[in-house]
């Protein structure tokens, strides 16, 4: 399979410009005159210019080009960049054909070990990035950044995705999680809708409150789809539904960190740019484009093998009292980070190699007092 004709090169006045040698765009392979070839390649870069899961767009489908031209003139990184821009997603003849492109890019990159980073057209294309899934026969876990919870029965497909994601057959999300959302913008039933089904979900409030807390979050999810309507529009104005209150650049860009720095974080989409809103120096695309930087310093960054019987880690365990009679936790001598045993009495019905979940320190003090942390109670609810 060629994915070639599913894309458009990136605009000429981009890559014709002179760049100096250590700008961002001398480190990568992009889509001009050729298509980039991928052996080697680890993380490739799809700008996103469908809109009609928007109610009104007036310039999103520009989105990319002007995050591109932001994020071409950075300075590189770190890393020893293997990176390629394969272009603009030629949108399909109907919304559901976007959906399925961006399914069948997914999955065919994913499949040769590169990373998707999906960037601009509306947030609802996260449901496309979530089905590139289905054909791995596993469970994955989707962490989402917004403002809202985009589960709304009436409207536009951008403002009730999730719920498509969520009731989606067959059926293969193993846990959700919403961090920086904003109570006076959800209707308190879907929040009792995400507590009955053990999913977790972190306002605005308490993300500020403990911070390094939502890393462990961060660091079980297999996708993650950022709308950029979780920032406050001081420092993100472009977006349809810019609010004055929101995470601030700096903590997006903690939370893109994080997330490149998850060794099982296969994609990573940020969505909602829309230039028509944004001021003279397009402030949400510079935003947007640092963003994308950090979270690509971070997978550069990444240290943890996931091999918990290797020498890479200490095991922990903390005998209780009452059942279960013991816990089990790792630490890596690389990263610092934990993780805890999950026991599994059907192995057999979640394809998902040892069941260890990231945890806290906080988590591993809580069980040295004798109680059950309440992230190991949720994951054993949700293996029932």
């Amino acid at each position: 399979m060629s994915i070639q004709s599913f894309f458009e090169p990136v605009a000429d006045f981009l890559w014709q410009k002179k760049y100096p040698e250590n700008s961002f765009f001398k480190q990568i392979h992009w889509y001009g005159e050729e298509f980039p070839d991928l052996k080697g390649i680890q993380i490739a870069l799809i700008g996103l210019k469908e809109t009609r899961g928007e109610k009104e767009s007036r310039s999103m489908d520009r989105a990319a080009i002007e995050i591109r031209e932001k994020l071409y003139s950075l300075k590189r990184g770190i890393g020893s960049y293997r990176v390629a821009d394969l272009g603009d997603l030629i949108p399909g003849e109907k919304l559901e054909d976007s959906y399925e492109r961006i399914q069948k890019v997914g999955d065919f990159l994913m499949k040769k070990q590169i990373l998707p980073i999906y960037f601009g057209g509306s947030h609802d294309l996260d449901y496309g990035q979530y089905l590139s899934y289905e054909k791995m026969k596993k469970l994955v876990s989707l962490l989402t950044v917004d403002a809202k919870f985009d589960m709304e029965e009436e409207g536009p497909l951008s403002q009730k995705h999730t719920q498509e994601i969520i009731l989606h057959q067959p059926n293969f999300l193993f846990s959700y999680a919403h961090i920086a959302y904003q109570s006076y913008l959800v209707d308190p039933s879907l929040v009792n809708v995400i507590e009955k089904l053990y999913f977790d979900h972190l306002r605005l409030g308490l993300v500020r409150k403990e911070f390094k807390e939502i890393e462990p979050i961060i660091r079980n999810a297999d996708l993650l789809s950022f709308d950029l309507a979780a920032i406050q529009s001081s420092d993100a104005p472009g977006v349809p539904e810019a609010n004055p209150f929101g995470l601030t650049a700096e903590e997006a860009c903690q939370i893109c960190w994080f997330a490149g720095m998850n060794e099982k974080l296969s994609s990573f989409g940020v969505y909602g740019y829309e230039p028509y809103f944004d001021d003279s120096q397009n402030k949400t695309a510079m935003v947007a484009a640092v963003m994308l930087w950090y979270f690509i310093e971070g997978f550069y960054s990444r240290k943890d093998s996931l091999s918990f019987k290797s020498s890479d880690y200490i095991k922990y365990t903390v005998s209780l009292d009452a059942e279960p009679n013991s816990l089990v936790f790792y630490k890596s001598k690389r990263s610092g980070k934990w993780w805890m045993e999950i026991p599994q009495n059907d192995p057999d019905r979640f394809d998902r190699g040892t069941m260890t979940i990231p945890c806290s320190y906080g988590d591993y003090q809580t069980a040295q007092k004798g109680e059950i942390p309440e992230r190991w109670i949720n994951a054993q609810i949700k293996l029932l």
